[in-house]
């Protein structure tokens, strides 16, 4: 059985500003913009090639703007990738060779981390290469979680936060006994 990444949140103060910066700057694609309610936004933006985009929003994630680090873009050509970050104004780091590859780095406009790597050596027998598909895999159950909460929040456009929370639940496989927290904050 296949287990595919399709969806990373990134924690954004502004969403806008973020959104210009990933999507005009960095070159994905704005595949979502959906404003569910004044307490929930849901952007998706995929970089060109990929089959994982990232989320951002208002109420997509808990964790603090800026704090997501080691997200990571493999590209063909670094050099080519580089240049043509810099020529639409991104910040990008000096090209430094490390195990597995050539890597440059950035960061999006409230500090989450992004390395671009081009890939010259495939580590799969190493520890790295194992602790890295573990990680993988969690991130993989919460990112399922989150995109079927993100449909179910969507579809749910007039909705209370009972009735979100309650979807948002059912998606996650949890009754909302399970979340009183959650629920709690958002009322």
């Amino acid at each position: 059985m296949d287990w595919k990444l399709e969806l990373v949140a990134v924690p954004v103060s502004d969403v806008d500003r973020a959104k210009a910066f990933y999507a005009d700057q960095v070159g994905f694609t704005a595949d979502h913009d959906h404003r569910v309610s004044e307490e929930i936004r849901f952007v998706q933006l995929t970089p060109p090639g990929s089959a994982c985009s990232i989320a951002m929003g208002l109420g997509v994630t808990d964790m603090p703007p800026g704090s997501v680090r080691g997200l990571q873009i493999v590209v063909p050509d670094l050099d080519a990738a580089c240049a043509e970050l810099k020529g639409r104004g991104v910040e990008v780091g000096e090209i430094q060779p490390l195990p597995g590859g050539r890597f440059a780095f950035f960061a999006g406009p409230d500090g989450n981390g992004w390395a671009l790597q081009e890939v010259t050596t495939r580590l799969q027998g190493s520890r790295l290469y194992k602790v890295s598909q573990r990680l993988a895999s969690a991130a993989g159950s919460a990112s399922m979680t989150l995109r079927r909460w993100a449909r179910a929040a969507c579809s749910a456009a007039s909705g209370s936060w009972a009735r979100i929370a309650s979807m948002m639940a059912r998606c996650s496989g949890r009754d909302t006994e399970d979340r009183p927290g959650y629920i709690a904050r958002r009322n």
